[in-house]
């Protein structure tokens, strides 16, 4: 966790066609978080490339009062959506915007959401990263930019100081996981509470690519999901999750795959990681204790699956992102 973040700039900048609810996204997110005292945690400000007005995809426009200039300030930029024609995009980037991508400090984060990832790829700042876009679009930005690890199935990737958010409000998961990351869940969370969106959302967005809709009378699988996370400190075998939900083992999963995006097993160990990383963050338990309530078993168990999902130790992210 950052805690020397305070006041932190975020800049956005508003390209010609922007669509206006993801360009509201930020200011909506990070304008929200304060302290425990009240005192706000960022600085949002809205750029366009000359200063003018700029159109929207909606039927207005809208009317910035900073240039290309207030990219040298930025900590973190975000570039929301635009109509530009994905489509005949390859080596695509107008020479204003490259010129005003290069007045970003070295160290400051880079955000897209949605298919302003054209942008960063058109840049050659994804090259080699994993990223996303959104699903409709992961096929064609794949063949554009194929030194590009395309992934359509999540709804953000974080890379470090490159991030991309999937479609439309992806972007709100993406700029919470930055106050999480920046600040720690409590202020995350009750940024969320006070936006009236979850502070993170099941599965990815395979969820929402689009898929022969199910007979009406189809089982679902989300009770089984709720009874679960009440059921992760101990082991739970795909055979009791599909006795839980009146299915054979084989319609389970495939119906579990329809809804959440991911295998029963997977969604188990990130929801397992989940419920670790909560614990880590708001109590003293040991780690051995955090890894038996979790589901893990054993403190090498819970070791392995947070190195794996976040690269760190659990006593290095309780230190980062420890409340209080």
């Amino acid at each position: 966790m950052c805690k020397d973040l305070a006041m932190h700039r975020v800049v956005v900048l508003a390209l010609e066609g922007v669509y206006p609810f993801e360009l509201s996204i930020p200011v909506r997110i990070f304008g929200t978080a304060a302290a425990l005292d009240g005192t706000p945690l960022y600085e949002v400000v809205t750029c366009g490339l000359d200063g003018g007005p700029v159109t929207t995809s909606a039927d207005f426009a809208i009317t910035v009062t900073h240039g290309s200039e207030a990219l040298r300030t930025a900590d973190t930029l975000v570039i929301p959506p635009f109509t530009c024609g994905t489509e005949e995009i390859r080596d695509w980037l107008p020479d204003e915007l490259a010129e005003a991508l290069a007045l970003l400090p070295a160290d400051a984060r880079i955000v897209s959401i949605c298919t302003a990832s054209y942008v960063l790829a058109s840049a050659g700042l994804l090259d080699g990263h994993a990223a996303t876009t959104h699903w409709n679009e992961a096929g064609n930005f794949q063949q554009a930019f194929p030194q590009v690890r395309v992934d359509a199935n999540v709804l953000f990737v974080d890379s470090g100081r490159i991030l991309t958010a999937a479609g439309v409000a992806a972007g709100i998961d993406l700029c919470l996981h930055l106050v999480r990351r920046d600040h720690g869940s409590e202020i995350a969370n009750r940024v969320a509470r006070l936006c009236v969106v979850p502070p993170w959302r099941e599965g990815g967005q395979a969820q929402y690519i689009e898929r022969p809709v199910p007979e009406p009378t189809a089982a679902t699988t989300a009770a089984t999901r709720e009874w679960a996370l009440r059921e992760l400190h101990r082991p739970l075998a795909l055979a009791e999750l599909a006795g839980h939900a009146g299915m054979s083992v084989r319609t389970f999963c495939r119906r579990f795959g329809e809804e959440v995006g991911m295998p029963p097993g997977q969604w188990l160990a990130q929801q397992r990681v989940e419920h670790a990383r909560r614990l880590l963050e708001t109590t003293d338990l040991s780690v051995d204790h955090v890894a038996a309530r979790a589901g893990f078993g054993t403190a090498a168990s819970l070791r392995q699956h947070l190195a794996q999902t976040l690269g760190v130790s659990p006593t290095a992210y309780r230190q980062a992102f420890r409340v209080g």
